[in-house]
């Protein structure tokens, strides 16, 4: 992967470097595959207590990585050099609860009442899957896993709430119960499946329809949908808040960190939050 690219695409500091010059700008799933990869929420500090009760009600969509001072788009604790304005290859900007555009950096919208969080992804342990001998499809055709918005309620805080997202990876029989076995020693990125079968019976009528588009959606014959939490959750809950600005990532543009995978496993408390 290296020879496409002139920068080091396993160092998250060389990665995040060439997102803030805009010499990248695409999926991260493939980036810095032995570091942490986090979602981007960022409110107003007026609600971002009330995110926090929200993401520990539903820890398993919302593990929190590091939260930020007010005002702050610096996180040091998951990375030295990370500045939250620039080094996200696309924003998701919502306005009383609807997405009204996506940018590639948020310097002219950032605001000293704002609270940034990083929550847990599902991209930080598909290295770990595959060298556990896991077969990820949809890597191997140049995919990202689909998401889908399900029937399943979260718990609410505050004016958070709403369904559940989740991502799916299509797997072998085989390959689906090592990917139970693996992923539940990581709840950090969002453990072990919440459903795996039959998509209906958490309100998936049809795989070929994901939410925010992009994805590998097609099952073969020898297939079962896995489905995982997702850190998408968020993206609803800041559709239902209606809050004055929400912003969030793009769809697989995430928070590289400098946190290794390995070292985080099981290890990192629920919650980081930066000091002064």
């Amino acid at each position: 992967m290296n020879e496409h690219f002139d920068f080091d695409t396993q160092s998250p500091a060389a990665v995040r470097a060439a997102i803030r010059s805009g010499a990248y700008n695409g999926f991260t799933n493939l980036m810095a595959r032995g570091h942490v990869q986090g979602n981007l929420m960022i409110v107003p500090a007026a609600h971002a207590d009330d995110f926090a009760a929200y993401c520990a009600l539903n820890p398993q969509a919302l593990p929190v990585l590091g939260r930020s001072r007010i005002g702050s788009a610096q996180i040091p604790e998951i990375a030295a050099d990370l500045d939250l304005r620039t080094d996200v290859g696309g924003y998701m900007v919502f306005r009383d609860g609807e997405l009204v555009e996506t940018r590639r950096d948020i310097n002219a919208l950032w605001r000293d009442d704002l609270v940034a969080f990083v929550l847990g992804c599902s991209f930080s342990f598909e290295a770990v899957l595959q060298r556990h001998g896991v077969r990820l499809r949809h890597l191997d055709e140049g995919q990202v896993s689909a998401m889908y918005v399900t029937d399943v309620a979260t718990r609410p805080a505050g004016r958070f709430g709403g369904p559940l997202v989740v991502s799916m990876r299509a797997l072998r029989a085989a390959d689906a119960i090592r990917a139970i076995t693996v992923s539940q020693h990581y709840p950090m990125f969002h453990g072990a499946p919440v459903h795996l079968g039959t998509p209906s019976l958490i309100g998936i009528q049809d795989l070929s329809q994901s939410y925010g588009g992009h994805g590998l959606t097609q099952l073969h014959d020898d297939e079962l949908p896995v489905f995982w939490a997702c850190g998408a959750t968020a993206q609803l809950a800041a559709h239902q808040a209606r809050l004055p600005l929400c912003i969030t990532h793009h769809k697989a543009h995430m928070v590289v960190t400098d946190l290794p995978v390995d070292a985080v496993a099981a290890n990192l408390p629920s919650h980081k939050e930066s000091r002064p």
